[in-house]
């Protein structure tokens, strides 16, 4: 089990973390930040395995495992 921190106004929304995620616990968020972006958040944490793509795959650091 881990879970992930999504600096919210550093998300762009760019889905990275989302397509990467083998086991699809990242989605869209309702909220907006900002910018008006719908940030990422985590589903189903007790899922997570902790590999860490999300935050690899991130081009905004934005992910932290």
């Amino acid at each position: 089990m881990a879970k992930i921190t999504v600096a919210k106004e550093l998300c762009k929304a760019c889905e990275l973390c989302i397509d990467v995620c083998p086991k699809h616990l990242i989605q869209k968020g309702k909220e907006l930040n900002k910018t008006g972006n719908h940030y990422a958040e985590q589903i189903n944490e007790s899922e997570c395995t902790g590999c860490r793509l999300c935050g690899i795959m991130c081009p905004d650091l934005a992910i932290e495992v």
